[in-house]
């Protein structure tokens, strides 16, 4: 009992001087991102996406190619940016002149007032329906470093994401192996890592093993919440949640290839607030959950069961629901935000949106998944998201 009333002492305590102090709930959580994705027609101006990541105190953003408005608009900003090189030009970036010519033109010119601290070169080049396009990854990815290296940058690291189909193998996280019809370009790709230090990065969804599988694995170990987990039968790591089993599959294929030590980072992970009936598991509900669980495990700087000293890197899909994203029901509905800048769904305090709407005459809160879109002040944001970083710790604290 006196543990209980000492740990309660300490939650407000620490309650007051962080509500006092205005601190965002991102705020200290270097390892954490956002993706900013683009594929949409009513999405907010590049100056109001800075406003709302730097209310939300979150310093990482990824976008999907070089967009000069956003690269202008977040100059002078504390917000750390991750472009990107699109698919349909890598072939023309193996010329070493070609390459040179397009980091002078994308690149240089935001230099050094919009903070840019990486080059993603293609998305998910490895398993992408265009298979000539492997070819010219690793030719394409050096030629950025070099020309980058030539122009004084070669602190902005070069390298590509993949998604989970680069593996052969996945499970237990031990028996993590490539593809064999990728392994050839995957050792140079590794080689040119190791030999740069630069990181391998992953998009991993638990989401889609659920829904591909809803019957045969656990939903709360894909989401991250209390459960009995799993045990790696040869190596007795103990796994809780499915997305620390993926990122540590990869490690044990990139070791399996001769680049142990090489980090494996999260390009993008999330979880679709609504899906079609064939989607199971894409819920307001289940999103709102799987984001705050991914947030607490961020705020303790967790690493994997294999690299439990190395804090994991992840960066969250995505900022707003895209409307023009092809595909499925779920590809347009991952946001954490809809394009009108009001939340997509619960966070899980229902109860601060009734009483914010009962004691304040301003615009409420809305945290509910309904329809509602109710657009909230810069101060509101930064209420919700100190009353979210509020429920994570005592979550924390007691369970």
């Amino acid at each position: 009992m006196v543990t209980f009333f000492r740990n309660l002492a300490f939650s407000y305590a620490f309650l007051a001087i962080f509500l006092s102090a205005g601190i965002g709930v991102f705020l200290g959580v270097e390892s954490f991102g956002i993706n900013y994705g683009q594929v949409a027609n009513n999405l907010p101006q590049p100056d109001k996406v800075l406003e709302l990541l730097s209310t939300l105190n979150l310093t990482k953003t990824r976008i999907y190619d070089t967009n000069p408005q956003i690269l202008t608009s977040f100059s002078n900003s504390n917000i750390e940016i991750i472009v990107t090189v699109e698919n349909e030009i890598l072939s023309q970036l193996d010329d070493p002149q070609q390459a040179l010519q397009w980091v002078n033109s994308r690149i240089v010119p935001y230099l050094p007032e919009t903070k840019i601290t990486g080059v993603q070169v293609g998305n998910e080049v490895f398993t992408d329906d265009d298979i000539t396009l492997i070819e010219h990854l690793v030719p394409a990815v050096v030629n950025i470093h070099n020309a980058l290296a030539q122009l004084g940058y070669s602190n902005i690291k070069v390298s590509t994401p993949s998604s989970l189909a680069v593996l052969d193998q996945s499970y237990p996280p031990s028996a993590g192996s490539f593809k064999s019809e990728i392994s050839g370009i995957m050792y140079q790709f590794l080689n040119f890592l190791s030999s740069s230090k630069s990181p391998f990065w992953i998009n991993a969804y638990p989401y889609f093993a659920y829904k591909d599988e809803p019957n045969g694995i656990s939903l709360n170990y894909v989401m991250s919440n209390p459960n009995a987990g799993m045990v790696d039968p040869y190596t007795n790591l103990h796994y809780d949640n499915m997305l620390y089993a993926m990122v540590d599959a990869v490690s044990f294929a990139i070791a399996k290839m001769g680049f142990k030590g090489t980090e494996v980072r999260v390009s993008e992970t999330g979880w679709p607030s609504k899906g079609d009936a064939n989607e199971v598991g894409a819920t307001p509900m289940n999103a709102a959950t799987y984001n705050r669980n991914l947030l607490r495990r961020q705020m303790a700087g967790e690493g994997t069961p294999l690299n439990p000293r190395m804090r994991l890197e992840v960066y969250l899909f995505a900022l707003f629901n895209e409307d023009l994203k092809p595909g499925p029901t779920s590809e347009r509905n991952y946001g954490l935000f809809r394009p009108d800048e009001s939340m997509t769904y619960n966070v899980g305090l229902s109860a601060l949106a009734t009483s914010s709407a009962t004691t304040s005459s301003s615009s409420s809160i809305s945290l509910a998944s309904s329809g509602t879109k109710i657009k909230v002040t810069p101060w509101e944001y930064k209420s919700l998201v100190n009353w979210m970083f509020v429920f994570v710790l005592i979550s924390t604290l007691y369970g």
